[in-house]
């Protein structure tokens, strides 16, 4: 995965027995068990080289609303970028232990995107 790549994309539902079920059948999406609860890791066709997502529920596991995640090496290099270029920080960089970090901006426009930065090895 390169800096800038889309990696991931986090869909929040009502019911995720439902949505998993949806986006199986309607895009042939896989789910897997995340071993975070009540949060479904999917890929797409295309397999674990493409970007894939989770489907969690809604304000628990997954935000209120569709969040896209953007690989970047640096979320520190790349925040203060950002607010160099007017964007801004929305929820500082949180470690997820053993695999990364994310932390979510807000856009020159407003609009809310994450930052995903692997662990070192990964």
């Amino acid at each position: 995965m390169k800096n800038g790549d889309f990696t991931h994309i986090d869909i929040p539902a009502d019911d995720t027995g439902r949505a998993t079920r949806f986006y199986t059948e309607l895009f042939g999406w896989s789910f897997t068990d995340s071993g975070f609860g009540d949060f479904h890791l999917f890929t797409t066709p295309v397999g674990e080289e493409g970007m894939g997502g989770a489907i969690g529920k809604r304000g628990e596991t997954a935000p209120e609303r569709m969040l896209a995640y953007v690989h970047v090496d640096s979320i520190d290099q790349t925040v203060a970028r950002a607010i160099e270029l007017g964007g801004s920080l929305k929820a500082p960089r949180e470690e997820v232990p053993g695999i990364g970090s994310y932390a979510t901006l807000l856009d020159s426009e407003g609009n809310e995107i994450a930052l995903w930065e692997r662990a070192p090895g990964r």
